[in-house]
């Protein structure tokens, strides 16, 4: 395991992100820093890669590095971020659907097959990444997801759609629990074993939304 030497000009703390604003050249160094520690996470992992290393893909110095990240962790968990809200961003791309059920199924369908586009994404949801799983459900991009299907769920109850006996807030963090869960063992079993189950949650997913007849 490589570490980077400490730097006088380190911040402190563990944040996604340092929240000093940025605009123009600033954004494009962030993104450009991001960009290459998404690449190089996927390739080598958290333990193998340093700040270092991406610093010198960035063609910048660690020092310009942790101007905008408080450290390798912070770093390692916005790349984690910038992945999945790309991902999120492209399997929702083609959402369509006469119901907010048949749009959301045909979601999280698209998020498993786009998953193999996304080397850091499908790295940590394979468990290849154990010492961040437990700020996994803490990424911004997540807690949008989350927030957006709990909107239209809410909508969906309001034209008895969706069924009205429960919280939708609640039903959202379950089936962004049991998708994530379904996922997960989709890439770390395989698919063939997986098949069954995925069909079963799917149709839990149904029945947990359908209005009662």
């Amino acid at each position: 395991m490589r570490s980077d030497a400490a730097h006088p000009d380190k911040p402190r703390g563990g944040a996604i992100g340092n929240p000093r604003p940025v605009g123009g050249k600033g954004d494009r160094t962030r993104r450009r820093i991001l960009d290459n520690a998404v690449r190089r996470f996927a390739a080598d992992g958290y333990r193998r890669t340093s700040v270092s290393d991406i610093a010198r893909d960035a063609s910048l110095t660690p020092a310009a590095v942790y101007a905008y990240f408080a450290g390798k962790e912070a770093l390692f968990l916005a790349a984690i971020d910038t992945d999945a809200a790309t991902l999120i961003e492209r399997a929702r791309a083609e959402d369509s659907g006469p119901s907010v059920r048949d749009r959301w199924l045909g979601f999280l369908g698209r998020l498993s097959v786009t998953l193999d586009e996304h080397p850091l994404a499908r790295r940590v949801l394979s468990g290849e990444e154990s010492e961040v799983l437990r700020r996994l459900l803490d990424l911004p991009s997540l807690a949008e997801v989350r927030s957006t299907l709990a909107d239209e769920l809410r909508a969906g109850q309001l034209t008895g759609e969706i069924r009205g006996d429960v919280d939708p807030d609640l039903l959202a963090i379950g089936i962004e629990t049991l998708s994530l869960a379904a996922i997960m063992a989709l890439l770390q079993v395989g698919p063939i074993q997986m098949t069954d189950r995925v069909s079963g949650a799917m149709t839990v997913f149904d029945a947990a939304m359908r209005a009662p007849a």
